[in-house]
């Protein structure tokens, strides 16, 4: 039985590993089903309100920024504060962006003031979940426990395009927020009733000014190359997600016409949920791939991927719908490919003592670039005098621009492989 497991195991209050893990899974299906509403309905909110393409990333990108400024806060202080309070902090963010958005957005402000308080709950969610997790497993199990948690939000995202779109054509856009809310309540009610309270002795001790000091994750280099990989692997992914329908969108007005009686019998939130849907399963994989092949070369092998189909997508796919439907879902499975093992291998080179913050800075790094990701796309877009087949294939373009400076910096840093992880490729 692992560490990890035996921890668990002490001590009546605390449940063992697996239930945990389904705990903390199933809470965060419920607090993110709603997560990406927004860019699931932009073709929608583009001419209702009149947004220009770079005021619809700005507002997707406030998500991201919101997430990249609280995320140190929060999720350090998780290495002095029991995890769970954090948690349903964030939760409680989530319900109250969503019925904001529901209630009063009308335009760029009120849009951008609610997705930012969203924002702010991930921060709150994501990696602090993680981190009730990583406080109690280790070696093959954290890498497979960050696997599944990964998994989970990524379902969750996944459906959230789908989910928007049925509910938004069933009632009206202001019900898939309103739902959203309520999903995100039950998260909070899951945390609340049946997560488990992180004792005293399991927190962190020290002096109250070293928990905010960063110079030893940033010294650490292994860690650090994992962070640099996954800040351009979220600016790739938060591009994705968040241009996807708009870009399939495009694709089969040029191939369809207006007429809707002549639309692709898949929709454009569809393909986007099942790029991120096969994107989970290719996380899923990829993370046990690393632990036999190894992670180092994994990640490699999916730089060197995201740089071919991001070329591809970008000046070959809109030029066709269902060659750009397949495309956008094997490039998601190629994002998605590392997504676990960058996490895992940062989360797996921190110091004990240390594993909040350097999550923290993991994921302040990686939704830094979350957020660049999708203002990139629109300046480009708007740049390029709007959408045309070339200015899609300059927006994706840039991304393989970005992830080859990744690769460069991933080799550079030398990381290390994992407990658990094939000793030849360590």
């Amino acid at each position: 039985m692992h560490k990890a497991e035996d921890e668990a195991a002490q001590g009546s209050e605390k449940p063992g590993a697996a239930r945990l893990v389904a705990l903390i899974c199933t809470a965060q299906v419920l607090a993110q089903v709603g997560a990406y509403a927004w860019p699931a309905l932009l073709p929608e909110f583009i001419p209702r309100w009149q947004l220009d393409y770079s005021e619809a990333g700005w507002i997707t990108a406030s998500f991201y920024l919101s997430y990249m400024l609280s995320v140190p806060i929060l999720v350090t202080l998780t290495d002095r504060i029991d995890p769970r309070r954090i948690y349903m902090f964030g939760v409680g963010c989530t319900v109250i962006g969503h019925l904001l958005f529901a209630l009063y957005a009308d335009g760029y402000w009120s849009a951008t003031l609610a997705r930012t308080i969203a924002g702010i709950g991930w921060a709150g969610t994501y990696m602090t979940g993680l981190k009730l997790l990583a406080d109690r497993v280790e070696g093959k199990l954290l890498s497979r426990a960050v696997t599944w948690h990964a998994a989970s939000m990524g379902i969750a995202s996944a459906l959230s395009f789908v989910f928007a779109g049925l509910i938004a054509d069933i009632w009206d856009w202001h019900a898939a927020f309103f739902v959203a809310a309520a999903g995100a309540a039950g998260a909070w009610l899951i945390a609340a009733l049946f997560a488990p309270r992180q004792s005293p002795s399991a927190v962190s001790e020290g002096p109250s000014w070293a928990l905010f000091d960063f110079r030893p994750v940033f010294a650490n280099r292994s860690a650090m190359a994992y962070s640099v990989g996954y800040c351009i692997h979220t600016w790739e992914m938060g591009a994705m997600r968040g241009w996807a329908v708009a870009f399939l969108a495009y694709v089969a007005l040029q191939d369809y016409g207006p007429d809707s009686s002549e639309a692709p019998l898949l929709s454009p939130p569809m393909m986007a949920t099942a790029m991120a849907l096969f994107g989970v399963w290719a996380s899923i994989g990829g993370n046990e791939l690393s632990i036999r092949l190894g992670r180092r070369r994994l990640v490699r092998l999916a730089m060197a991927g995201s740089m071919v189909f991001a070329l591809a997508i970008g000046f070959l796919g809109s030029f066709n719908y269902p060659l750009a439907a397949g495309l956008l879902v094997l490039y998601g499975m190629v994002i998605w490919l590392d997504s676990s093992s960058l996490t895992a291998g940062a989360a797996g080179s921190a110091t004990p003592g240390r594993r909040g913050a350097t999550l923290a800075v993991h994921s302040m790094l990686g939704y830094g670039g979350g957020f660049v990701g999708p203002i990139m796309v629109g300046w480009i877009l708007d740049l390029a005098g709007g959408p045309s087949h070339l200015a899609w294939g300059l927006a994706f373009g840039h991304m393989a621009l970005a992830m080859l400076g990744a690769r460069i910096a991933f080799t550079w840093l030398r990381p290390k492989g994992l407990e658990g992880d094939n000793p030849a490729s360590r």
